[in-house]
């Protein structure tokens, strides 16, 4: 199993940091290896329910589709994904966004996953820090280019 979980402060507020993580549909713009996203059901009001999208991620040789569930609890300012098919044995992330006096906020993510092939689990881990780090980024990027005029 690989795991990692990150705590990142962010000049944006807790709700704009939701909204970004939440829009799933628009990962294809801007989080590394994901070539595209489809989503298959979502029951989403306010900041309150949940979706149910396929993935496609690409990394070298590698393509791989798989689906997950997300449940977006906006009164708590928590994103929790869990994984329903695919490549892994296992995955699941969180997400948790606290505002912070004085502006800002603080973002808490946290992965685990396990491939069921041995060779797919191999080479995620050899390269996991530096693509967790990159995925990272890109929704602090995100935010940058979509809030920095607004604020």
């Amino acid at each position: 199993m690989t795991s990692k979980k990150t705590t990142t402060q962010v000049p944006y507020t807790a709700d704009q940091m939701f909204d970004l993580v939440a829009d799933v549909g628009k990962y294809p713009e801007f989080i590394p290896w994901c070539i595209a996203l489809r989503i298959l059901s979502k029951n989403v009001s306010a900041g309150q329910g949940e979706l149910t999208a396929d993935m496609i991620v690409a990394y070298k040789v590698f393509r791989e589709k798989f689906k997950s569930h997300v449940t977006f609890d906006r009164d708590n300012q928590a994103i929790d994904v869990t994984y329903l098919d695919g490549p892994f044995r296992s995955l699941e992330n969180h997400w948790h966004f606290t505002d912070q006096p004085g502006g800002g906020s603080i973002i808490d993510f946290e992965i685990e996953f396990e491939f069921k092939n041995i060779l797919l689990q191999a080479t995620a881990q050899t390269v996991f820090d530096k693509a967790f780090a990159r995925m990272s980024d890109a929704f602090v990027k995100r935010a940058d280019d979509i809030y920095r005029v607004r604020n």
